[in-house]
């Protein structure tokens, strides 16, 4: 339960400081490399909207304007094996794809609960060591707010298919993925098998839309 309660703190955290990064000069924009413009453009997409506060009021429609924005930069075929580790390679081709399909409506509805209720942040783009040639890289942030100390906030990308796509997050060095790989396995061992764990995991999300969307 400690190790839930803190990966819940964690992710929260994350979420509301990417849903929410005010959008960085154009002059300062050309200058990242195509990496840093996906974090940079995914922010700026979400601040707009964010601005629309009849939008924010619909927890439905925020939902699937999340959706659309980040599946398309976040690769959960790679995000899903390492969050349950050991345990993806015994699980049946129903389980994995169950998982990878609630895994990402947990992560959904987290960055739209999040991109209701924060704003106020801004992001500094540290240099990035990369080359021509480089596959995976190190996108790693600071992640400002008024009176508070700087967040680092470090995004682990890498280049499938000529795109780039975030498959880690590490907030002040602590990875998400180890975080959420620890939660589950917990569950896993507590509940006595993987499928109770995606069942307990579909019931949450399934009333947590619902609630959201009444």
């Amino acid at each position: 339960m400690q190790n839930r309660t803190k990966q819940n703190l964690i992710f929260n955290l994350f979420f509301a400081l990417l849903l929410v990064l005010m959008p960085i000069s154009k002059a300062i924009a050309d200058d990242l490399n195509p990496p840093q413009q996906i974090i940079q453009s995914v922010s700026e997409q979400l601040q707009k909207k964010l601005q629309d506060k009849t939008f924010t009021q619909n927890f439905a429609q925020v939902t699937e304007f999340v959706s659309s924005v980040v599946i398309q930069h976040t690769d959960f075929d790679k995000i899903a094996p390492l969050v349950l580790g050991k345990y993806w390679k015994t699980a049946s081709h129903e389980e994995q794809e169950r998982f990878k399909r609630e895994f990402q409506t947990l992560i959904i509805r987290t960055y739209s609960r999040a991109f209701i209720e924060y704003n106020e942040w801004t992001i500094r783009f540290m240099p990035l060591d990369m080359s021509s040639e480089s596959t995976k890289v190190i996108v790693k942030t600071e992640v400002l707010q008024p009176s508070l100390q700087p967040v680092n906030v470090n995004y682990r990308m890498f280049l499938s298919k000529g795109e780039w796509k975030v498959y880690d997050i590490m907030i002040d060095g602590v990875s998400l993925v180890t975080n959420y790989r620890s939660t589950f396995n917990e569950e896993i061992q507590t509940k006595g098998s993987l499928s109770a764990v995606i069942d307990n995991l579909a019931k949450r999300n399934a009333e947590a839309l619902a609630a959201k969307g009444s």
